[in-house]
């Protein structure tokens, strides 16, 4: 089976796929001194453009691991999501509370997607 990266750099890549399964990388938020449905809103567009740039869309989504800074944040979040999930598909998902790498960064979310039209080897 083939392994592939999207945008690799030193440290990491956006995603990687092995045969259909692509695993992306935490997608963080843009402003770091926002409240958490803006920074919510920042995730979920960096989590779409992977997805797009991965020839796949939203409902191909498998499952999302939701980090929060600090679990008060948790309604605000999941009012932005609830605006964001494809209802008819939605993902499997958990959530849970962790310190996360930069001071001001109030959500993170890693996603796995299944790519459509691509055959495992």
């Amino acid at each position: 089976m083939t392994l592939s990266r999207l945008n690799p750099g030193a440290r990491m890549s956006q995603a990687v796929t092995i045969g259909n399964i692509a695993f992306l990388a935490g997608q963080v938020p843009d402003d770091l001194t926002a409240d958490i449905t803006t920074q919510t809103r920042q995730v979920l567009a960096n989590l779409d453009r992977v997805v797009a740039d991965l020839g796949a869309q939203k409902a191909d989504i498998a499952s999302v691991q939701v980090w929060l800074a600090d679990m008060e944040d948790f309604q605000g979040m999941n009012a932005v999501w609830d605006e964001w999930v494809c209802a008819k598909a939605p993902p499997a998902r958990a959530t849970g509370g962790t310190s996360l790498a930069r001071p001001g960064m109030r959500v993170e979310m890693i996603a796995v997607v299944a790519l459509p039209g691509v055959l495992a080897a």
